[in-house]
């Protein structure tokens, strides 16, 4: 009565359960038409690091991706992510599985602390140690494809259409999580950072 177009499409619908399997790992969703008998059958035990190798599927990638995940004051982090040779930037965010495609709180924490740690690394490597150049975000962010999914009992969201993520609380427990889990990451693994480093170097110089 209210919509001219009730004719359900598959590949919306298949698309948007493929996303939450990658957001729900372990769970199994299948996806039937009745009209077409077209069918699709997911599960991802790797979450959103599955997310990222499949977004990256097709692209040269630089390292084995990077996950992180955690919980503070009653909000769970999840990010994963992983460089490749292109030069875009790829970010798909969620808050409880709402896909926020206008960001929010949660992506401008993460992206802050990806800056911070990869400038910090920069400065203090035989690289950049005596640079007069900081590493700008977009610098940090070339190549870059990440999944950052945060679960929050009392989400906000900036307009009807619930893209944004509002709640201010969530950008500073992203940042600092990021922060020192990239660190740790980091530490362990100096060749990962060499390489990342070489690849936004670049993209300064270019710059």
């Amino acid at each position: 009565e209210i919509f001219e177009n009730v004719t359900f499409d598959f590949d919306i619908i298949a698309r948007r359960m493929r996303e939450l399997a990658f957001l729900t790992s372990g769970v199994y969703i299948k996806v039937l038409d009745e009209r077409t008998g077209k069918k699709k059958e997911f599960l991802y035990e790797g979450g959103i690091l599955s997310f990222v190798e499949y977004l990256n599927k097709n692209k040269e990638v630089l390292h084995e991706p990077i996950y992180i995940s955690g919980e503070r004051n009653n909000v769970i982090v999840e990010v994963a992510l992983q460089y490749n040779n292109t030069y875009k930037e790829t970010i798909f965010s969620y808050a409880n599985n709402i896909n926020t495609t206008e960001g929010g709180t949660h992506v401008i924490g993460f992206r802050s602390a990806l800056t911070r740690s990869i400038n910090y690394y920069f400065h203090n490597s035989g690289i950049g140690e005596n640079s007069k150049f900081r590493l700008t975000g977009d610098d940090v962010r070339e190549g870059l494809t990440a999944v950052i999914s945060v679960k929050l009992p009392d989400p906000q969201f900036e307009g009807q259409t619930k893209t944004k993520l509002g709640n201010t609380e969530v950008k500073g427990i992203v940042e600092n999580m990021v922060n020192e889990e990239l660190s740790s990451f980091f530490d362990e693994n100096p060749d990962v950072i060499k390489t990342i480093l070489e690849k936004v170097i670049d993209a300064a110089i270019a710059r």
